[in-house]
């Protein structure tokens, strides 16, 4: 059984951080290359480990996906993502918590987690097919480090 088919309808919702990196007013997005919502696009993030903090597991999956380093400046609100069968069980189930951050190095790549990676601004967020909850996620990541200036 493949990991994927392990998060499939689980018993119990899967930890995840996520990082909002801005640069010059930008932010990073990653197309998703995995289920569910395959080709969406998002930010990078994944699963957290045993032992590993919220911050440490957004930092590690934004160098293993895309490349790219970052300085955290504050936890943002967490986002559940349920997604539900025809009969309304749950087949995926991710309760993730978002970062915001500064870049700091690295130019983006897309890994084997991401179809593809793209820098955007607020004003082009709507035009994009993204996962629940991501532009509510990105106004609270710019108002965070506002005032802190942009890499």
């Amino acid at each position: 059984m493949s990991e994927a088919d392990d998060r499939t309808f689980p018993t119990r919702p899967f930890v995840g951080a996520s990082i909002a990196v801005i640069r010059d007013g930008r932010v990073l997005l990653a197309s998703r290359a995995n289920e569910p919502m395959r080709g969406v696009w998002t930010l990078p993030g994944g699963l957290v480990e045993a032992g590993e903090t919220l911050a440490e597991a957004a930092l590690r999956e934004l160098v293993e996906e895309v490349g790219v380093t970052a300085e955290v400046v504050g936890v943002l609100s967490p986002t559940e993502i349920i997604v539900r069968d025809g009969t309304g069980r749950a087949r995926h189930h991710y309760v993730v918590h978002p970062h915001a951050a500064l870049w700091r190095g690295g130019e983006p790549m897309a890994g084997p987690e991401a179809l593809g990676v793209r820098w955007a601004d607020l004003s082009e967020i709507g035009a994009l097919e993204t996962t629940p909850g991501l532009v509510g996620t990105l106004r609270e990541a710019f108002a965070r480090v506002d005032g802190r200036g942009t890499a």
